[in-house]
Order: C-alpha cells, then sequence, then structure tokens
C-alpha cells in the first residue's frame, strides 16, 4: 500500500504530554464498506498480522488505508520496548481490530464501552475466551492502548487485575510516568509514609489509574473533582482507597488540589431527625459543650433519637424548657421496651440485631446522655430548674442490676495456643500489603507480648511510652542489657502512665515483656 503521514502529534518526554492522536485527519465513518469487507477477508490472516511472506503491496491495503492508518499511529505513539515480541503483539492488535470491523459491520470508531469491555475480557480468561484463536495473551495490553487512544475509553476498574502501570508507560511514555510518580514519592516519603519508598507499587499504580482517568500524566491537572468522583463512583478499593487519600495529600501539598476531607468517624455532627424545637437545642448543647468531639457528637446522635421519640410520641414536649417529671418517667419508661432499630436514623450494621431487646448497657446510656443534657442546660442557666435530672433521670434499679463486668472466660488449651503464637511470632506471620508491613515486626512482637503478659487493658496499653520498662536487682536500679545480672534474677518493672480508668502506676512483668520492649533486636539472644 502506499505510505502516507500519520496524524500522529510529536511528542517531547521533557515537556507535557498531549494527545498523540489527531481525529480530525481521519476518516471517522461509521459504517465499514461492502469493499473494505472484501479487502479483509481478501488479505487474508497472512497479510493482516504481517506473518512472513505477506504482500505489503497488495491491493486491499489501499482500500482499508483509512481504518488501518490510525491504528498503525496508534502503534507508533506507544512506548513499547522494540523487541520481536512486543512487534508481534501490536500488529496482531491491529488485526483483532480489522477483523472485527468487518465481522461486526462497523469501525471501532462506533463501538461503545461496552463492545470494548467484552472483546477485551474482564480477565484474562474472557479475553480468550472472545478473541480470536491465534491471539496471545500480550495482545490484550496493546489492545486496551488503542480503546483508550481511539475512543478514550477508561473504564479500566472493569477489566479486574488489568496491570494499569504498564499501560500508563506506554501511553504517556516510561519516563515521564516515573517522574511524575517520584514527585509524590518524595513528598510522601518526607512524611514518614511506607507509600514514599522506591519498592513499593500500590502508589504507582493509583497515580497511574488517576493519570489514565484524567487523560494527563501530569500531577499538575489532578483536580479534587477527579479524587471526588473515584471515590464517589468506587473506581478503587480498600488499600488503593487509602493509597488515593494519601496521594491527594500529596498532591494539596503541591498546591493542584484541595486537601482530603477529614474522617467524622462512626458518631459525627451530620446526624438529624425528630422535633424541630429539640434539634435545634441539640446543636445549641454540642456547640458549647467541652468535651472531646467525638464524645459531643455520640451524645447529639443520642439526643436526636430521643428528639425522634418526642416528635411520634410527645410533640407537646418538644421544648426542653416543657420537660417535667412526667416527661423524664414516661421518656425511661418507653426506653425500657424499646428494641435495638427504634427511633434511629440508620439501621445499616445491625443485621441480626435488629428488633432485639435494648440490653442494659445501652439503656443506661441513653439515660446518661439525657441526665447530662438537661444537667449542663440548667447550669448554664438556659432551662429553668423544673425538676432534678440527677434524681428525674436517674437510672432504675431494675437496669442497674444488670449492669457489671462481662468476662470472657478463656479456655485453657486456648490460651496455650496463645502463648505460644506470640512467643514464636515471626515476620511471615503478619499480613503485608504490596508496600510491606503496615508496622515494623519489633512493634508487633512488643505489642503482642504486651497483651499476653502485662495483663493490662487496652487503652492502658496504647497509652505506654519509650522507656516504660525499667530493671531492678535487690532494689538497685541496672541497665536492661546488662551482662553481670542474669534475665530471671532481675526484677522487670513496667511503668503505666495514667489512663482512663486510674493513675499512673508500677507494676512488675515478666522479663520476657521487658526484653521484648526495651531491646527487640536481641530478644532472640536472651
Amino acid at each position: 500500500m502506499s505510505a502516507s503521514p500519520l496524524a500522529v502529534v510529536a511528542g517531547d518526554e521533557t515537556k507535557r504530554w498531549s494527545w498523540p492522536i489527531a481525529l480530525h485527519c481521519y476518516d471517522t465513518a461509521i459504517a465499514v464498506r461492502p469493499d473494505e469487507v472484501r479487502a479483509v477477508r481478501e488479505l487474508g490472516l497472512r497479510n493482516l498480522r504481517r506473518l512472513q511472506y505477506h504482500d505489503p503491496s497488495a491491493p486491499g491495503w489501499r482500500v482499508i488505508g483509512r481504518l488501518y492508518r490510525p491504528l498503525k499511529a496508534v502503534n507508533a505513539s506507544l512506548d513499547s520496548p522494540p523487541t520481536p515480541h512486543r512487534r508481534r503483539a501490536m500488529l496482531d492488535v491491529i488485526a483483532v481490530l480489522l477483523t472485527q470491523c468487518a465481522e461486526s459491520g462497523r469501525t471501532f470508531w462506533d463501538w461503545t464501552a461496552e463492545e470494548w469491555i467484552h472483546l477485551l475480557g474482564r480477565s484474562q480468561a474472557e479475553f480468550r475466551k472472545h478473541a480470536p484463536a491465534w491471539a496471545g495473551d500480550e495482545v490484550r495490553p496493546y489492545l486496551a492502548a488503542h480503546a483508550y487512544l481511539l475512543v478514550s475509553l477508561d473504564a479500566f476498574h472493569q477489566l479486574g487485575g488489568f496491570q494499569r502501570l504498564t499501560l500508563s508507560r506506554r501511553i504517556f511514555g516510561r519516563d515521564r510516568v516515573n517522574s511524575e510518580i517520584t514527585r509524590g514519592r518524595a513528598i510522601l516519603g518526607s512524611w514518614g509514609y511506607r507509600l514514599g519508598r522506591d519498592d513499593g507499587t500500590l502508589l504507582p499504580t493509583v497515580a497511574c489509574q488517576l493519570f489514565l482517568l484524567n487523560r494527563s500524566p501530569h500531577l499538575e491537572d489532578l483536580d479534587t473533582a477527579l479524587f471526588d468522583r473515584v471515590r464517589r463512583d468506587r473506581l478503587l478499593d480498600g488499600s488503593r482507597l487509602n493509597t488515593l487519600h494519601a496521594m491527594q495529600r500529596a498532591v494539596a501539598e503541591l498546591g493542584f488540589c484541595a486537601p482530603p476531607a477529614a474522617s467524622t468517624g462512626r458518631h459525627t455532627s451530620r446526624a438529624t431527625g425528630g422535633a424541630e424545637t429539640w434539634e435545634r437545642w441539640a446543636d445549641r448543647w454540642h456547640a458549647t459543650s467541652t468535651l472531646t468531639p467525638r464524645v459531643r457528637g455520640s451524645i447529639r446522635s443520642n439526643l436526636l433519637k430521643v428528639g425522634r421519640w418526642i416528635a411520634a410520641e410527645q410533640p407537646e414536649a418538644a421544648d426542653p424548657a416543657d420537660w417535667t417529671r412526667q416527661t423524664c418517667a414516661s421518656w425511661i419508661a418507653a426506653l425500657d421496651r424499646m428494641k435495638v432499630g427504634d427511633y434511629v436514623q440508620r439501621t445499616a450494621g445491625l443485621k441480626d440485631r435488629l428488633g432485639k431487646p435494648l440490653e442494659a448497657p445501652s439503656k443506661a446510656g441513653q439515660i446518661t446522655v439525657l441526665r447530662t443534657f438537661f444537667r449542663d442546660c440548667q447550669d448554664w442557666e438556659w432551662l429553668p430548674r423544673r425538676f432534678d435530672p440527677l434524681r428525674a433521670l436517674a437510672i432504675p434499679r431494675s437496669i442497674t442490676a444488670l449492669l457489671g463486668p462481662d468476662p470472657q472466660v478463656i479456655a485453657d488449651e486456648v490460651w496455650a495456643k496463645l502463648l505460644w503464637a506470640g512467643l514464636n511470632l515471626e515476620p511471615a506471620d503478619l499480613p503485608q500489603t504490596r508496600s510491606g508491613h503496615f508496622y515494623p515486626f519489633e512493634l508487633v512482637r512488643a505489642v503482642t507480648l504486651t497483651w499476653l503478659f502485662s495483663g493490662q487493658r487496652s487503652n492502658e496499653i496504647a497509652r505506654l511510652r519509650v522507656g516504660c520498662i525499667r530493671w531492678q536487682h535487690y532494689g538497685a536500679p541496672i541497665a536492661g542489657d546488662s551482662q553481670q545480672v542474669l534475665a530471671r534474677d532481675a526484677v522487670c518493672l513496667l511503668d503505666v502512665p495514667t489512663h482512663k480508668t486510674g493513675t499512673a502506676f508500677t507494676k512488675p512483668v515478666d522479663p520476657i515483656l521487658g526484653q521484648a520492649i526495651e531491646l527487640p533486636p536481641r530478644c532472640g539472644e536472651r
């Protein structure tokens, strides 16, 4: 066939990337003409695939020139290793698309996203099912590049475990993509993110997904709307969604988008519902209280539950100023008969608990919330003292009798297994992502042995600080790595700081725990 200039936009790896295929230079008519169908069939697979003894001057090439030229232009724009294996895959992609056009009677310009996804397959096995038998597995990635550059197909989240990084490097250029990823790594690495390491794969994968969706490999083109779209349409999940958060922070640090919204937790001030007057009072209390944000949000959510009960059962008590001892008694009586899911805004997550009677701690907590609300409002002189909240909203004896610790007894054989697992913990036992472990192995082992041997609550363990271990020998302090005193002859002391339920204190613990916390590298030597 006679050669014609390829309509490819020239690119420079050191400059901004631009779309390499100028669509206005091609005939994008939808219908495949009868002479084009005949030409594809007459050329045959030997010519279409450019196999040995193919005839490059066959008349059919001129007939299908308008179909062939954009496909050849796409191949010319890709950054692909010039190996025989890769060249064969790129030529086979052209053959696949030309035969599909002849069979469907429509050019690839008119194929829908569903048709492209059907041809690409949602997995490699599905591609093998729909593609011609002669098309190898290496054809699929190049076929995805053609779909992207010809019709802007970006539904790659429907293609399963597809290599976005490889595709991005082929389309945008390996050096350009690597350079932009390095910019993000540098910022995250300076903040201590494990994603900032050069050997991690999560950040490049997520970054390339964003580049493909944004049709640009430049960080300065990543705006807030793109990050919001990825979250809204759930284009990423799991650890990749966490990586998206980190990457948006890095892009925001460069000044190209807004930082990600802070997480609000389970209890938020966005809950609504119930009597409007009561909700305004709840908002006023929430804005005035000096409790922690999480506690304030939890109390407000429970107050709105009271407001929903008021709207349904006691509309005349919508204003807290109208509450009396009788109203308090009515609420406590109703609460004592409530079931899980009553007067709540959302029931998601309740599952099989929905409809079961409220447990005593839940009832006590609801009463305490309302008592706190009225006590504060009266102390702040917002409400007249028409009743004493401590008496009118006291927890009934029938509920307090059911309150108390509910320890779970661990069977001896189960505890023995836990001890063995903790003492023999190895790095291979810990789950890890493509970027490695979330926490250093020494930290995980120290926390594990602290849980097994310290006898402390989780909140007490979480408050432990560096230097919480001290060693003594006959009342005199010694160094933890002393070579003159055996570990079994020394006393290991654990300093527990002030915590939720008590003041700071010191207790003796097993030396194994002290070794794990203070000398993790030498734990195996002692």
